[in-house]
């Protein structure tokens, strides 16, 4: 069970550390983990909440390129400079990676960070194997390449130096806009065909936007972003997602409208899932900021996936059926016809790849 609480946990998406069953792990008392123990404490005491502190873990991998073989994804390697996200969606699909490592998909998910430091050393080692063939590489499949510890570690930045350098065509999702931050490297790769950014815009509503996903950038700040990118010549794409029943799809012509005027040319939406832990977690969270409407909230989710909270099935988890999903899918053709944004697709240019030097020597052939 969880512990619901009656007052938001200030600055994070999760309102517990909503401790994983999946895997035996032992449960905790108290409000389901330490940290919320801890600030039961101070309140108790009469002192003031605790303030939950991010740290982060350096961790050095052996490899650093994952791929992959669904069949529903339009990438088939990706590379993930962090794990845990400190952007804190409450609706994070990635949350449950955290359940694997033994620490909780809730508060430890955007809390407790891990960052790869050797992540472009490992990335350069590997486009130098004999043999390799260039794809896109996808950045930000897991966890936002561009949250904010990335101000001070940098990790993205390399990668994307790297893959500048060797001419390897880069996909970016994100949800910051600091991803300006590497502006000149992207009109660079953009010059050559190598790159695209996917910007997710999920409300124009800053209110909205602290609750469900409360250390993003704020709504207005990654569509000037997106504006910016398009004044840069990067090819850019925002994703409306996800859309979130009677929460968040009021927004959708709003944002259309809004990114067309900047120049933008490529749409696309994507609907809530809440697989393993994000169920119960978003749940929670709904229990907290929207109470009056949870109920109606997750009976729209279950009919949208076949009476079950999450549909795991390839191909149909982005492809929810049923009255509400059509009539998105009818309100989004409208209003991209409305804005005239039409269907942008960027075909990546890998006839540029070049292999990298490594330890001062190009690679043998």
């Amino acid at each position: 069970m969880f512990h619901v609480k009656h007052s938001p946990v200030k600055g994070r998406g999760a309102q517990s550390g909503a401790v994983p069953t999946r895997f035996g792990l032992a449960a905790r008392d108290v409000d389901g983990d330490w940290r919320d123990h801890v600030e039961t404490l101070a309140k108790e005491e009469g002192g003031p909440p605790v303030k939950l502190r991010t740290t982060v873990t350096e961790e050095r991998p052996k490899s650093i390129l994952t791929f992959n073989q669904s069949p529903d994804v339009p990438f088939d390697r990706s590379v993930n400079a962090y794990r845990g996200c400190e952007h804190g969606c409450v609706y994070c699909f990635a949350r449950p990676t955290h359940a694997y490592h033994d620490l909780s998909p809730g508060l430890d998910f955007e809390t407790r960070l891990f960052a790869k430091p050797n992540a472009a050393a490992l990335l350069r080692t590997t486009l130098a194997k004999r043999g390799y063939t260039p794809k896109p590489i996808a950045l930000g499949t897991n966890t936002d390449p561009y949250q904010p510890i990335e101000r001070d570690y940098r990790i993205t930045r390399a990668i994307l130096e790297v893959c500048l350098e060797t001419r390897h065509p880069v996909t970016i999702t994100t949800k910051s806009d600091r991803v300006l931050d590497d502006a000149d490297l992207l009109a660079a790769m953009a010059r050559d065909n190598l790159v695209a950014v996917a910007i997710s815009v999920t409300s124009l509503d800053p209110v909205l936007s602290g609750k469900l996903e409360p250390r993003c950038a704020a709504p207005a700040k990654r569509l000037a972003a997106l504006g910016k990118l398009v004044e840069l010549g990067v090819p850019v794409h925002c994703s409306i997602s996800p859309i979130i029943p009677a929460i968040t799809d009021e927004f959708i012509e709003g944002i259309i409208a809004r990114v067309a005027e900047l120049g933008v040319q490529s749409v696309g939406w994507i609907p809530l899932r809440l697989p393993h832990e994000v169920a119960p977690l978003f749940r929670e969270w709904l229990a907290v900021h929207y109470p009056e409407r949870a109920g109606k909230v997750m009976s729209i989710v279950r009919e949208i996936r076949g009476g079950r909270d999450n549909d795991p099935n390839f191909h149909s988890r982005f492809n929810p059926q049923g009255v509400w999903p059509d009539l998105i899918r009818s309100r989004f053709k409208v209003a991209c016809k409305r804005a005239g944004i039409g269907k942008a697709r960027f075909e990546l240019d890998c006839s540029r790849f070049s292999a990298p030097k490594v330890g001062g020597q190009l690679r043998l052939l």
